[in-house]
């Protein structure tokens, strides 16, 4: 277990000597995004902003889970965000089946029984990015106080688009 983050370690040692600092945790520009944790994704860099400027929520397949709405009514009400971007991608493994599905995939690649685990997999990405998009505009503590959109992202051309 000693020496399996060395290399990261020493990377970040190197990042430290030039690392931003001074920042508040304010997102500068009013943005939150929640999106996947694909690691072809790069929240930021695909809207155009900074370090410091937005909030970025991070879930398998970009889903509103309990603790991304956590997190976005943290952001509405503590670090200045009006606007939230609920952001789902294309070629999402989320997006490939049913959780009994990937499961079955996982047991079959890797031998680990997940047995009942909730994943949250669905074939229907825009109808779950509209479910999604439809709680944090109708919560109590965010409806009236943040605009919400649901994006689609293609891994392929690098566009955004807006479906909800």
């Amino acid at each position: 277990m000693t020496g399996d983050f060395d290399d990261l370690l020493a990377a970040n040692a190197r990042y430290a000597t030039q690392a931003p600092r001074g920042f508040d945790g304010i997102a500068h520009a009013g943005i939150a995004v929640v999106t996947c944790m694909d690691s072809r994704l790069q929240p930021l860099e695909m809207l155009g902003l900074f370090l410091g400027e937005a909030k970025i929520l991070r879930t398998p397949g970009g889903r509103v889970t309990p603790d991304a709405l956590i997190g976005c009514v943290l952001g509405a009400h503590l670090l200045h965000v009006n606007r939230i971007l609920v952001i789902a991608h294309t070629r999402c493994a989320m997006a490939s089946g049913s959780d009994a599905q990937i499961r079955e995939r996982i047991l079959s690649a890797t031998g680990a029984d997940l047995g009942d685990l909730t994943i949250g997999a669905t074939t229907d990405q825009e109808g779950a990015l509209a479910e999604d998009v439809q709680l944090l505009r109708a919560h109590p503590v965010l409806a009236g106080r943040v605009a919400v959109g649901g994006f689609l992202y293609d891994v392929d051309s690098g566009l955004l688009s807006q479906l909800v």
